[in-house]
């Protein structure tokens, strides 16, 4: 560990610790894995909003999200991704709405279970610009969604079917299986990140290209089958001489209307946070967590079930490690989400795997030799 001086105001001078490169290097490399695109929740998995299904997949950042990354170039990330989650009554109606399984005279209850397991692969290409940007670091990134979706749902719909000759009773058993593999929609990201000292800052926008596998007569899909828009901030604290960290990124997303069943989610708040405890100097470990909350309504005439507005939040361990391959640098991270606090929103746990590469950091260079003259 290096320091240097500074004069305060009132002209006293002291000392503070600057962090080493390769301690510098620590905190930069992990942001890379972690926190560098944004991903789109799996439809059918994820639910909220139409049918249950919500553009953004909390937990998408984790920890050190706004520390800047180590150098300007490439990087690459790839993430497995599984969840199983189940749900009932409105969840379970909405869905049956949205794939047209409920005529519109019918007024009806759905006593019944929906369940939905996934395997997601991710993959994301990052460049980070070497010209500052508003005097932070830039970042373009795009992430592209592969994979399998599995969704049933079984129950028993009552009600009363309105008919020119008055309302007659209604009961109908539903057992529905749907399964899809295919790619999802596209998600590009422009990112902006600053440093000062232990604390950290970003900003960043991103959307939904819908062009992933969607039919609105399927359960099961991968893409969501319209447009959005996401923005947010976050800061990180990270102190590599203690190896502390604890990060948190806020969002808001703005869903645009769906074409092909003319319903519009309304706006969703998530909230996304980190904190580790460097353990070495190529481990860390800690805890994960999101909240997330339609704080809109849903809208738009394809919209037969009012307001639907839904939240969950998740919590959970991760574990991460920092290698060399070849003359990049690599890290590995574990994470894992039990959700709990559910509102018309299917709840469960989620699990993933990161993995990423990034140009490693120079090594550290030696301080020159004072030179003394008698």
């Amino acid at each position: 560990m290096t320091t240097k001086t500074i004069k305060g105001s009132n002209d006293a001078v002291f000392t503070t610790p600057v962090p080493s490169r390769r301690s510098e290097f620590r905190s930069k490399i992990i942001i890379a894995a972690v926190a560098f695109a944004t991903i789109v929740s799996p439809p059918g998995m994820a639910l909220a909003d139409e049918g249950g299904v919500s553009f953004w997949l909390p937990g998408t950042f984790g920890s050190l999200a706004a520390v800047p990354q180590e150098s300007p170039g490439w990087s690459a990330a790839s993430i497995y991704y599984h969840t199983s989650v189940s749900a009932g009554g409105n969840v379970a109606l909405a869905r049956e709405i949205e794939i047209g399984r409920i005529p519109a005279n019918l007024t009806a209850t759905l006593n019944a279970n929906l369940k939905a397991n996934a395997d997601l692969g991710l993959l994301n290409a990052t460049y980070v610009f070497a010209t500052p940007v508003l005097g932070g670091q830039a970042s373009a990134s795009l992430t592209g969604i592969y994979g399998r979706n599995d969704t049933s749902l079984a129950g028993t719909l009552t009600g009363t079917l309105a008919t020119p000759g008055g309302s007659i009773p209604f009961s109908r058993s539903d057992s529905i299986s749907s399964s899809i593999t295919g790619f999802g929609d596209l998600y590009p990201q422009f990112a902006l990140r600053w440093n000062a000292g232990v604390h950290n800052y970003m900003t960043y926008i991103t959307g939904d290209i819908p062009v992933g596998a969607y039919d609105s007569t399927r359960l099961a899909n991968i893409g969501v089958g319209h447009g959005a828009i996401d923005a947010g901030g976050g800061y990180t604290y990270f102190n590599p001489q203690t190896g502390h960290e604890i990060s948190a990124v806020l969002g808001l997303t703005y869903n645009f209307k769906n074409p092909d069943t003319q319903y519009q989610s309304g706006v969703d708040m998530h909230l996304d946070w980190g904190a580790s405890q460097f353990v070495s100097k190529q481990v860390h470990v800690g805890l994960v967590g999101y909240f997330y909350k339609e704080i809109g309504c849903d809208s738009g005439s394809g919209d037969r079930i009012g307001c639907f507005q839904s939240q969950v939040a998740g919590v959970g361990p991760q574990i991460g490690f920092i290698f060399p391959v070849g003359d990049m640098q690599g890290y590995l991270n574990f994470r894992g989400y039990k959700e709990f606090a559910a509102e018309n929103r299917p709840d469960g746990w989620n699990a993933w795997v990161t993995f990423s590469i990034s140009p490693a950091a120079p090594p550290p260079t030696a301080p020159p030799k004072r030179m003394i003259t008698k």
